[in-house]
């Protein structure tokens, strides 16, 4: 179950073939709702006998409230092309459930799914006609990548990438390639649960960028600063782990030294992504088989400084850079 903003309880679940003739009714409602469009959207010419199509062929993602069904879209998954991409179709929020969160949390999960098939990016096409719509997936970090005619736009995102590490020793590492991409300004917020990793990964990140001073958590002193031996920017570590607000975390003032440094914040999340309007989230995630030592690190980046960044050159081992997409 997952709270909206509305503070009701909202669940996903996945579409299966009996739910063709419901889902058919959800965007038949939710995109005859909205204003008439010359030509109408294809959404408004689908039949049941599409929509069991698409339950075979793609990922259907149905919302229900404690009133009943709210929404629904479909994901298809395309490994195969240049970049992996998933793709979201009759993105669909009946009128009496807009605005509390429906739309943004069946794209999450849409997302999470399109991350653990491989994909690298989520795409959909949007109306031009519309352009709260088109803004309300500009403010989800979706990017206009190409006008593909009079009415049609199409939109990205980066999806998160999963890095599996198998050892401490090449938790470091990966720190030591990630630093390659980093740049002063840049806000890494980094969560996962105790001894999942997070300072040994910082201390991979300290030696990439070749800075002064032993890398330990920094729990007690709060954060610590860590000065550059060379060129790179400075790095500053801080643990928020006991503290409470982000209140809190704005009294170590870290606005005073963030163009010039990389920050580091451990347990942020919830905290400290109020501090930039780009950042880096870093989660790292333990195996289920407690005898199994391996993390899955899943890097986020938020924002317009991160669109340009493959961070899946970390995944393949390759020497990290900044890539625009081709």
């Amino acid at each position: 179950m997952i709270e909206t903003d509305m503070d009701q309880q909202l669940e996903l679940r996945l579409a299966s073939p009996g739910d063709a003739e419901l889902m058919h009714g959800v965007i038949t409602q939710a995109f005859g709702s909205r204003a008439a469009l010359n030509p109408p959207a294809d959404a408004m010419t689908d039949t049941v006998a599409d929509i069991e199509g698409r339950i075979a062929d793609q990922v259907g993602i149905i919302a229900s409230d404690e009133s009943g069904v709210a929404g629904c879209l479909f994901c298809s998954m395309h490994p195969d092309a240049e970049v992996p991409v998933g793709m979201l179709h009759r993105v669909a929020v009946l009128p009496g459930h807009r605005r509390n969160g429906v739309a943004f949390h069946m794209v999450m999960a849409a997302a999470g799914l399109a991350t653990d098939a491989g994909m690298r990016r989520l795409r959909l096409i949007a109306r031009q006609e519309l352009p709260d719509v088109v803004e309300w997936w500009k403010t989800h970090d979706f990017t206009i990548v190409q006008e593909l005619d009079e009415h049609q736009l199409l939109l990205d995102t980066a999806l998160p990438t999963r890095v599996s590490v198998p050892t401490a020793d090449d938790m470091r590492e990966l720190g030591v390639r990630l630093a390659a991409l980093l740049a002063p300004g840049d806000l890494i917020v980094a969560s996962g649960e105790l001894g999942a990793g997070k300072t040994t990964l910082t201390q991979g990140i300290a030696e990439g960028l070749q800075v002064s001073g032993p890398v330990t958590s920094p729990t007690f002193v709060l954060s610590r600063i860590h000065h550059p031996r060379g060129t790179a920017p400075q790095l500053v570590h801080v643990d928020a782990y006991r503290l409470g607000s982000e209140a809190e975390l704005d009294d170590l003032d870290l606005e005073e030294t963030m163009s010039e440094s990389v920050t580091l914040v451990e347990w942020g999340a919830g905290l400290a992504e109020h501090l930039a309007g780009d950042r880096l989230d870093i989660d790292i995630e333990r195996s289920d088989d407690i005898e199994d030592d391996t993390r899955t690190v899943i890097l986020h980046g938020v924002g317009p400084r991160w669109r340009a960044v493959d961070l899946w050159t970390l995944n393949a081992g390759r020497p990290a850079g900044n890539q625009e997409e081709k």
